[in-house]
This record gives structure tokens, C-alpha cells and sequence, in this order.
């Protein structure tokens, strides 16, 4: 048989053609390979098709022959399972700080890892109703940016704005750009955070990603090393409850022993909990202290509280006096 022009390309349309429309619920017969290679205007022989099978069989696909009353070729294990890949477009999708319509862009290429039969399901799987997102389409590539210097620890220099009430920017320092050496990226509260150590305040601060715009890298080395020369980002993403600002203290917590699993599920598991009496504990750890941590001791109902330094006692006191006064 005559090679037709589209030759070369036979065994790419064939991988091509049992990774998007082959499972083990839908394979395809090799007539039918014939016929869809026929449509690419690629003719084949079914001899040519099982050395064709075979060849990407050893390259590494995993081909799989079903025999019986629905026989067929299909790909049985795929680089990413079908469970793997719902979970992350279910990341993506409830993903606060990626914009709907990266959403979008990202879950239509990770339905490419599935058959288009499993893609079905991964439609349905991945709905949230009435997920807020950020209006900030640059968030996508602000990321890369940060990675890139973090990688080559470089500093940085970018604007930071918020919204109005018209959803209008309004920059920060009247506009003027901040010089930053990142150290790291957080995800928390369903935001992302740069983490970075400020030039002008010698202090590290960090930023919401979808806040920041005009990102440059600059050639200028990281600084903040001398500063803080073990610095832990993980450390720093547990002090701060959903990232708010405040004065860094080691406070004392008195909780119930109920709620030791609690402690460690925000604290992490290396936590000491000293036993107080048969029913409570205490623990001590270092935390910003700012109305968030507050809000979440506020929202235990007493089952935790502070008991020490005296300045962080007073501070919360202060929090509750004021919650109480705002009620009508």
C-alpha cells in the first residue's frame, strides 16, 4: 500500500485518538481505529494497526485488549487516575483566587487528562454554586512572576492597590511602587499571600497576590537574610489568623482537653499541650495577635482563652467589652 501524505504522523493520531476516546468502559475496535485514522486522511491496514498498538505499548501507553461481547483497544492507568483529577479541578474550581474565567481555561485543559466520556463527570463533579471570585484576572501570571524571583532570589517591585465602593483601584502609598524580597507564597483564608521582607519598613509583611500589579523583577539580590535567618514560612502562615496584622506575643491558651485536636489542627501537631488539672491543658505559642485571632477564640464559646501575657488578657477583654457595646 502507498504511504499517504499524513503517514509520519499515524502513531500520534493513534495515541491521540485512545487517550481522548478510549476507557475501559469505551473501548474501540480496530475497525473502528481504521476508520477514525481514515477520517485524518491516514490509511492503515489492521496488520499495520496491532505493530502500531504494540509500538506504544513498549514506548509506555498502557494498552489494554478487552475481548468478549464489547470487545476492543482502550488505556487502562493514565498518568493521572480519574479520582486525581477531581480533585484538582475541584481545587480550581473552589479556588477563590483564581478568576472564573481561568477557572474555566484550567478545568478545560485538565478534562484533557480523561477520556471525554470521564470528562462528563468531571463537569458534574466540579460545580459550586455561588463561589466568589477575585476580579483581578492578573493573579495568573503575578504568580509566575513571584515564583521566578523566588526561585533566583531576587527582589521586587511592584504597585498595591484596593477596591472603592465603585470597584475602582485605589493605590496605595498615592501610587509609589514597593521594593520587596519575596520569601515564599501562602494560600490562606482563600487567598493567596506573598510573603516578602520590605525594604523600606526592614520588616516582613505580606501581600495579597491579587492586590498587587505592574510586578518587576528586578536584578537586586534578596535582602532580610541578616534579619531573619531562619525564617520559617510555615511558621509565619500559622501566627497569622487569616492573615491579619498585629503585634507578635507569646501568649498562653487554657483550653479543654476536648479541644486538643483543634490546638494542633491550627498549630500543627509538634505542640506541646501541658495537662491542667483532669480537665483542661494549657499550651504556649507564639501568635500575631489582631481582632481575626479574636474572632476565633470568640467562636470556641470559651472552651479556649487566653491567660497570659497580661497585655494580650487586657487586649482581648477590650474586644469583647466592644463587641458587646456595638450590639443595639
Amino acid at each position: 500500500m502507498a504511504k499517504s501524505p499524513n503517514q509520519k504522523t499515524k502513531l500520534l493520531h493513534l495515541a491521540r485518538m485512545l487517550l481522548r476516546q478510549t476507557d475501559e468502559e469505551h473501548p474501540l475496535t480496530v475497525a473502528q481505529l481504521i476508520e477514525s485514522l481514515g477520517r485524518e486522511g491516514i490509511k492503515a491496514e489492521r496488520k499495520s494497526i496491532y505493530d502500531d498498538l504494540e509500538a506504544l505499548r513498549l514506548f509506555g501507553l498502557d494498552i489494554q485488549c478487552r475481548k468478549g461481547k464489547a470487545p476492543g483497544w482502550f488505556i487502562g492507568s493514565r498518568e493521572f487516575e480519574l479520582p486525581e483529577v477531581k480533585l484538582l479541578m475541584d481545587a480550581v474550581q473552589s479556588s477563590r483566587f483564581i478568576t472564573q474565567k481561568k477557572s474555566d481555561a484550567l478545568i478545560r485543559k485538565l478534562e484533557s487528562l480523561a477520556s471525554i466520556h470521564q470528562a462528563g463527570q468531571l463537569q458534574r463533579q466540579v460545580y459550586v454554586s455561588g463561589r466568589i471570585k477575585v476580579m483581578n484576572e492578573s493573579i495568573y501570571y503575578n504568580v509566575d512572576k513571584l515564583h521566578t524571583a523566588i526561585a533566583a532570589q531576587k527582589a521586587i517591585t511592584f504597585k498595591y492597590f484596593d477596591y472603592d465602593i465603585a470597584r475602582q483601584k485605589v493605590f496605595r502609598r498615592e501610587g509609589k511602587r514597593y521594593a520587596v524580597s519575596p520569601y515564599g507564597l501562602i494560600w490562606n483564608s482563600e487567598n493567596y499571600y506573598l510573603v516578602a521582607f520590605d525594604h523600606s519598613n526592614r520588616d516582613m509583611r505580606h501581600y495579597r497576590v491579587d492586590k498587587m500589579t505592574e510586578i518587576a523583577v528586578t536584578c537586586l539580590g534578596r535582602e532580610g537574610k541578616e534579619k531573619y535567618p531562619d525564617f520559617q514560612l510555615a511558621q509565619y502562615g500559622q501566627k497569622h489568623f487569616g492573615m491579619y496584622s498585629g503585634p507578635e506575643l507569646k501568649v498562653t491558651l487554657r483550653g479543654r482537653r476536648d479541644k486538643a485536636g483543634l490546638v494542633w489542627d491550627r498549630f500543627g501537631q509538634d505542640v506541646i499541650l501541658v495537662p491542667d488539672g483532669e480537665d483542661h491543658f494549657t499550651v504556649t505559642l507564639p501568635v500575631v495577635v489582631s481582632p481575626q485571632f479574636f474572632g476565633w477564640l470568640m467562636g470556641l464559646d470559651g472552651s479556649l482563652t487566653i491567660t497570659a501575657p497580661k497585655d494580650a488578657v487586657a487586649a482581648y477583654r477590650r474586644a469583647l467589652t466592644s463587641a458587646l457595646e456595638l450590639l443595639p
